[in-house]
């Protein structure tokens, strides 16, 4: 169904009161809570991977990653937020509302691989810690890991408060267990310092440190952070909106440093467990829980086990509220919470089922670490556009964010997409030298990376080409006010005019004053073409839909102050079927006036030619404005 409000999570926007008389420390509390369901992400079983195979291989030298993770995460996360709380969209609801419809189908389409492939990390983490605590088969603990569906419902109904109290419940089990794994590994301090020295011993190396980035940094936690901080209720003053941001970032700070805490205590762990005694093939979570026992005592593999299943638990529950954000921002498609969580959730489940099928349980491990660098080949996707919007004073005011915020936000984007870029180089030039027949990943993958790119450069480029230009509306729509100093003269008397809010209105308009004259009757029409038009027809309500309406609106009023007789009707759903339903309706109308974008033959491959379809399908004369500009 559309989602009629267009509030991100609307079922609890808005529904925790952070405003009142309260001050001090009741006041910060009523705000904390987003950021700790999303450091759960940051903590979940695929950090637990890739933390494992980098203290198990490379000890301690990695640690400065995890640092450095965590600070990107920081800045990020409040970057997520801060958009959350000035313009009241989500980073899904943003860039829907900034980039063409190709575009977000794109970006869509990764937000939904992120999730997959986070919740993939969810379902094999649980299925790990349920077979090391109750020796239960993987496949079995694949299969148990459908039913928490019930209790994210459960969940939901009691309030985003009580989901938030149950979150950080499964966060403090999962950091005392590692307090109590620290006790008994006794690392050693000096080396733990030498660890925070940025090196990166080979490739192997890098390749575990981009997962583990993907694993620290995930795209999904900043769909999720700039919908959550919705839910607290404020004053939308100045000071209320800055306090928010402060506030919030207080609860990041906080959240974040104990999911670092998390990742390090278990890289810390796999190092002076694993990597003093020799022992460098450690990546699997299994191994690891099976020589912790002999090495550290039973009471720390059953408390690595319990971690295990919090850290699972909690992070599906997070997964969920992402992909749910995704699909109702980037669609405008809200589907119930049920069915959504069993389509993510089986979207996760068949390949975890078929690795454990073909390759044994022992494959595990590196399908994890692998679902960790596909959320760090992601990322460029979330973070280029969110640094964008928070940038953008049209859409942030005085709460846009500053030069040297933009500087270090743009160094962690370029970063993270130069490793990004390194690996899957290196990752298509082993496939081609390692394959027997490599036309297929010239036929299949070269493409979709170049189109990956191509997409990469466009988010990038775009919005600095938009701003060299001259001041536009975000979308090219004709002013109202130039609507003035058009000339009108008499021919027709009833004249229906098509519009589609591109810059070949002008000429349209134009073209039906000097038809039609003062005397005239002019109908302007207008076709929503949203995913929402398409499915719900007149029943949609979202941006764009109030958007059309309102430009609709300012055409008619500026046209009847000129003296003009002006109607407007707004339809939904193709233009191709809807124009010619309005017009064939109505046999009053005489003339039908539209105008051509001029695409050619792969621009009407892609967008469709609405032209041609129209004028066969109506008994009234044509006349097709085309833009020669």
């Amino acid at each position: 169904m559309a989602n009629h409000n267009n509030h991100s999570l609307e079922d609890v926007h808005e529904s925790v009161a952070a405003g009142g008389n309260s001050t001090g420390w009741k006041k910060i509390l009523a705000f904390f809570g987003p950021a700790y369901m999303i450091s759960v992400g940051y903590m979940d079983p695929g950090n637990w991977a890739t933390d494992l195979a980098g203290g198990s291989q490379f000890g301690y030298s990695l640690l400065w990653v995890l640092l450095m993770s965590n600070l990107m995460a920081l800045l990020l996360q409040s970057l997520s937020a801060r958009l959350g709380i000035v313009t009241r969209r989500d980073l899904a609801q943003a860039s829907r509302e900034t980039y063409p419809k190709y575009i977000n189908i794109f970006l869509y389409a990764l937000a939904e691989v992120a999730i997959a492939a986070c919740d993939l990390a969810e379902v094999l983490g649980m299925a790990i810690g349920l077979k090391l605590l109750f020796d239960l088969p993987m496949l079995w603990g694949v299969s148990i890991t459908m039913f928490d569906t019930f209790l994210l419902l459960f969940l939901m109904n009691k309030g985003i408060k009580k989901m938030e109290a149950f979150i950080i419940g499964l966060i403090a089990i999962i950091g005392l267990s590692f307090l109590a794994e620290m006790f008994f590994a006794q690392p050693d301090a000096g080396e733990i310092v030498k660890g925070l020295i940025p090196t990166i011993p080979n490739s192997a190396a890098l390749y575990i440190a981009i997962g583990i980035i993907g694993a620290t940094v995930m795209p999904h936690n900043l769909y999720l952070h700039s919908s959550l901080v919705q839910t607290r209720k404020f004053d939308r003053t100045f000071s209320g909106i800055k306090q928010a941001i402060r506030y919030n970032l207080i609860d990041s700070v906080i959240a974040l440093n104990l999911a670092f805490f998390v990742n390090a205590a278990i890289l810390i762990l796999a190092a002076a467990t694993f990597f003093t005694n020799g022992l460098h093939e450690v990546a699997d979570i299994q191994d690891a829980h099976k020589l912790l026992e002999p090495m550290l005592g039973n009471w720390a593999a059953i408390l690595f086990a319990l971690a295990l299943i919090a850290a699972g638990q909690s992070s599906t529950i997070t997964g969920t509220l992402a992909g749910q954000i995704v699909m109702e921002g980037y669609l405008n498609l809200r589907i119930q919470p049920w069915v959504r969580r069993i389509v993510t959730r089986l979207i996760a489940i068949v390949p975890a089922f078929l690795v454990i099928l073909y390759f044994g349980e022992d494959s595990t491990g590196e399908l994890l670490v692998l679902s960790q660098v596909i959320l760090s080949l992601q990322l460029g996707f979330a973070i280029i556009p969110l640094i964008h919007f928070v940038s953008d004073k049209t859409k942030m005011n005085e709460f846009a964010i500053g030069t040297y915020t933009k500087i270090g936000a743009w160094a962690i984007a370029l970063t993270i997409v130069a490793l990004n870029a390194n690996l899957v180089y290196d990752e298509i030039t082993g496939w081609v030298k390692g394959s027997e027949n490599p036309v297929y990943i010239w036929a299949f993958v070269v493409p979709f990376t170049a189109l990956a790119v191509g997409v990469l450069l466009y988010i990038t480029i775009e919005p600095f080409v938009m701003k060299s230009r001259a001041v536009k509306n975000l979308v090219p729509h004709l002013s109202p006010a130039a609507i003035k100093n058009l000339p009108g003269k008499q021919v027709y008397s009833n004249i229906v005019v098509a519009l589609d809010f591109s810059k070949t209105d002008g000429k349209t308009i134009s073209s039906a004053l000097q038809l039609g004259g003062i005397e005239a009757k002019y109908t302007l029409i207008h076709i929503v073409e949203t995913v929402g038009a398409m499915l719900h027809g007149d029943q949609a309500s979202d941006y764009e839909t109030n958007s059309d309406k309102d430009y609709l609106d300012q055409y008619k009023h500026s046209l009847e102050e000129q003296g003009y007789t002006i109607d407007t009707r707004l339809s939904f759903g193709s233009p191709k079927k809807a124009i010619p339903k309005i017009i064939n309706a109505d046999e009053s109308f005489d003339i039908l006036i539209l105008g051509a974008h001029g695409h050619n033959l792969f621009k009407d491959l892609i967008f469709g030619t609405t032209v041609d379809a129209v004028r066969h399908k109506v008994k009234i004369p044509v006349l097709i404005i085309k833009d020669t500009r």
